[in-house]
């Protein structure tokens, strides 16, 4: 996944200090290793949620900067995405792996989120080079801010996993250049990429609600109860940091929100 100025989240604050719900004077979620919160059978049930989710994004994101490759205008550009690419492989591979030492099947594990994703991509498919890396640079970086804030309430090893697939490939300095070339070189430019960028910003929040409504462990991670400080009210505020810092990312494109 990218993410451009990794704009503060819940992810860089300290851990909340209130117990999960029902637990009253219980060690926090986020202060606990795996093998200790993972005793709560709702718990591992979310997590096992949360890296399946995250691998299959992973594994996509690959898929569509190989594809994104073809559309690349210069030898030199082609080769800055099969970087990419590869960086995205690697994240996926250590999630997959991560699911298999804690017994999961890693396929079984992302299968309920293909078609999410899919239906993302499929909603969202780039006509042109530029597009493409707008969305890469939009789309994975509501994405990694959405997961950021999760990754704040996570007991201590899996949130230092989430967090290291989250670093960003290099996409997004790469993709404010050229988007910001391809601007100043013809300012019409400007305006479809907006309005593109927006659409990209109203499927992706959209795809991620419908994701974490279908799945129970997860919306019972986000509102509370197998985690550490959300309820409705956080969950709100959550969603209009994401949707503050894709503003700041649309800036750094020359881009209106």
């Amino acid at each position: 996944m990218t993410s451009s100025d990794k704009p503060g989240t819940a992810a860089d604050a300290p851990a909340e200090t209130a117990a999960p719900a029902g637990t009253a004077g219980a060690t926090p979620v986020a202060a606990r290793d795996w093998a200790t919160a993972a005793s709560d059978p709702q718990y591992r049930a979310a997590v096992v949620d949360l890296l399946g989710a995250l691998a299959y994004g992973e594994l996509a994101a690959f898929e569509r900067l190989a594809e994104d490759a073809k559309l690349a205008p210069t030898l030199a550009d082609k080769a800055e995405l099969a970087k990419m690419a590869s960086a995205e492989f690697h994240h996926f591979e250590r999630l997959r792996d991560r699911l298999a030492e804690i017994g999961e099947e890693p396929t079984g594990a992302m299968e309920p989120f293909v078609a999410a994703y899919d239906g993302f991509h499929k909603q969202t498919d780039p006509s042109d080079w530029l597009e493409g890396l707008v969305k890469a640079y939009v789309g994975d970086s509501i994405a990694s801010d959405f997961y950021r804030e999760v990754a704040a309430r996570l007991d201590t090893d899996t949130r230092e996993l989430v967090l290291a697939v989250l670093d960003d490939t290099g996409h997004a300095g790469f993709a404010v250049e050229k988007v910001r070339a391809a601007i100043d070189a013809d300012p019409r430019v400007g305006g479809r990429l907006a309005l593109w960028a927006r659409r990209l910003m109203g499927e992706a929040l959209s795809q991620s609600q419908r994701v974490v409504a279908d799945r129970d462990a997860l919306s019972t991670m986000l509102v509370g109860g197998v985690a550490d400080g959300f309820d409705l009210a956080e969950v709100g505020k959550m969603f209009s940091r994401i949707t503050e810092a894709h503003t700041k990312r649309m800036a750094a494109l020359g881009l209106a929100a």
